[in-house]
């Protein structure tokens, strides 16, 4: 098993990787929210940025996770919400004294599973460009080394998006946030598809797509816009049980 120095070394290395033509940020937040997932093994992880119509959900580690981040744009509250407002990180609220903090959101969170929940802003000095949700099924604190580790995770992608869009000349984020949002919206039309065709599960689904387009060397997007498009079959993706997710690096708590 991959030791845990190891493991921290490729996923910096992956979250400073963004100086490529095929740059995908859809793909690049995906495995930011893996590692997290990976980081905290009983948390499931969500990742909004901001754009000219306030936060917007760009990627999630599970479907549950995704339902549960739609509602939280819809009601406008929650740790997200308050995490890029403030600019501060949301640590270890418990869920089932939240009521009063957050008195739409966090009944339905509940409901949904969850116990207790994080956010960290995803920010450059005085610049939020967005928000991690870290959502826990457990009632279980983050350590401090958890805490000290998602948000430097939160950190170097912020500088990697930013470098990105640096680098492109692009002079806000507008442009940056409006093509990953189209990418998004092809991604959950295909997992759509996968899941019809294949009778799979939505998680299931998001895994056989990302990995395809992984064993393959291509974009997210465009193994997304295929599906969509008929030119790529869902049976052309491979077995489900290829889809799993890596596993937590050794000496991780």
């Amino acid at each position: 098993m991959e030791r845990r120095d190891e493991w921290l070394a490729r996923t910096f290395v992956e979250l400073a990787d963004t100086l490529v033509a095929d740059f995908d940020l859809i793909e690049f937040l995906s495995m930011l929210a893996d590692r997290c997932v990976e980081l905290i093994g009983s948390a499931e992880v969500g990742l909004a940025l901001a754009g000219p119509q306030g936060l917007q959900m760009m990627t999630s580690s599970s479907e549950r996770m995704r339902m549960t981040e739609v509602l939280e744009l819809q009601f406008e509250e929650g740790p997200c919400f308050e995490c890029y407002r403030m600019g501060l990180p949301v640590l270890n609220q418990r869920l089932s004294s939240a009521d009063e903090r957050w008195p739409r959101f966090a009944p339905k969170a509940r409901q949904s599973g969850f116990q207790t929940v994080h956010a960290v802003p995803l920010r450059l000095r005085t610049e939020v460009i967005g928000a991690m949700n870290v959502f826990d099924t457990n009632l279980r604190d983050m350590t401090q080394s958890e805490a000290n580790l998602l948000r430097a995770f939160a950190d170097a992608a912020t500088i990697g998006i930013l470098q990105e869009r640096t680098v492109k000349q692009q002079s806000d984020l507008s442009v940056q946030l409006q093509g990953a949002l189209n990418s998004r919206i092809a991604i959950e039309q295909a997992k759509g598809i996968v899941t019809e065709r294949l009778k799979v599960d939505m998680d299931t689904a998001f895994a056989m797509i990302r990995n395809h387009a992984r064993a393959h060397s291509v974009l997210l997007s465009r193994v997304a816009d295929a599906l969509v498009l008929g030119t790529l079959s869902a049976a052309d993706l491979g077995s489900p049980s290829q889809g799993s997710h890596v596993g937590r690096p050794e000496g991780s708590a």
